[in-house]
Order: C-alpha cells, then structure tokens, then sequence
C-alpha cells in the first residue's frame, strides 16, 4: 500500500442500497397519499368490471389478491427451505411466485385506482384512516420489493421484510374495507 493511501473501509456504503430501496418505497407511498389527499374525489367509479357496483368490486378483487399473495407466501417459504416436510421445491414453484405475485397486483390496480379517484385519502373514522395509510404504505412496499430484487448488494433480511410488508399491508387493507363490507352486505353480494 502506497504510502498515504488507505485501505478501504468496506462498511462505507453497505446501507446505500437498503437506504435507496426504502427511499423509494417511501416517495411512492407519499405521494399517492398526497395526491389522494389533495385530489378532488368524483364520489362515483369509472367502471365496476361487471361487478353491481364499486364497492363489491374492490372487495372481491381485494380478496382475490390477497389469496394470490398467500399463494406467495407459500412459494417463498417452499422455495427458501421453511415450509415444514415440504421438501425441496418443485421447479414450478418459481415461477408460480411470479405469476401469482404479478397477477396479485393486477388485481389491486382497479381497487386502487378507484379510492383515490373516487374516495380520496380520507379519514372520517379510525378504520377509514388506517386504511387510507395502509394503501399507501402497500404500494410503497410493493415498489421497494421490485427494487430491491434488482439491487445488488442487499442483505438477506431485506427481501423477506419487504415481501412480508406487502403481504402484511394487503391483509390489513382486506381486514379494514373488504371484511367490512362483505359484514356489512353479505357475502354472496356480487
């Protein structure tokens, strides 16, 4: 080594990626809550998808999405070795995590689209309000996730935290409007 020089610090920099992805999740999740909050709501949806209105809409495509996302959690775990007396998994279980992960999020885009187009980030009651936060904070995640499985230099937690907010955010936001709804009209109600 020459003299003067010094020999490089190899925690400079370690926490730039994680810092980075999280950075991002959170800008996305900021602003579509500030949009959502600024944003003039119409009160009345764009189109139900066949459904009789936009409320059974998001409920059932919710739903859908959150079984998707448990399907996630199930290859993720089988994939990494944790699923108990699994075994190895099989070599469909990969791309059956894509795919259902892809398709999961398809299903919320519409659910998305129409509270804040319609309803705006609103906070009349506590459940109102979390689920407000919680929609925001899912695609934040769900942004930082799709990152970070490009990033190199990530250590190993940070993917399993990330993976798990989005599914933890996706429960939480079926629990608060979804379970809600099908309490308040009814299951079978399409």
């Amino acid at each position: 080594m020459a003299v003067g020089a010094q020999a490089p610090n190899r925690s400079t920099g370690r926490g730039v990626p994680v810092a980075g992805v999280l950075l991002l999740g959170a800008a996305v999740a900021v602003s579509m809550g500030v949009y959502a909050k600024v944003h003039d709501p119409a009160g009345r949806p764009v189109f139900t998808l066949g459904f009789s209105g936009m409320l059974p809409m998001k409920a059932w495509l919710t739903t859908a999405a959150t079984l998707l996302l448990i399907v996630q959690l199930i290859t993720a775990l089988w994939m990494w070795g944790r699923l108990p007396a699994a075994g190895p998994a099989p070599s469909w279980a990969a791309p059956l995590h894509r795919w259902s992960g892809t398709a999961a999020f398809v299903l919320t885009l519409p659910v998305a689209f129409h509270c804040i187009w319609a309803l705006g980030f609103t906070d009349t009651d506590a459940r109102v309000l979390v689920h407000s936060v919680v929609g925001c904070l899912f695609y934040g995640a769900y942004a930082a996730k799709m990152l970070g499985l490009r990033v190199r230099g990530l250590p190993g937690w940070a993917l399993p935290v990330l993976g798990s907010t989005v599914l933890a955010s996706l429960v939480v936001l079926w629990l608060s409007a979804s379970l809600w709804f099908f309490t308040q009209s009814g299951i079978p109600h399409v």
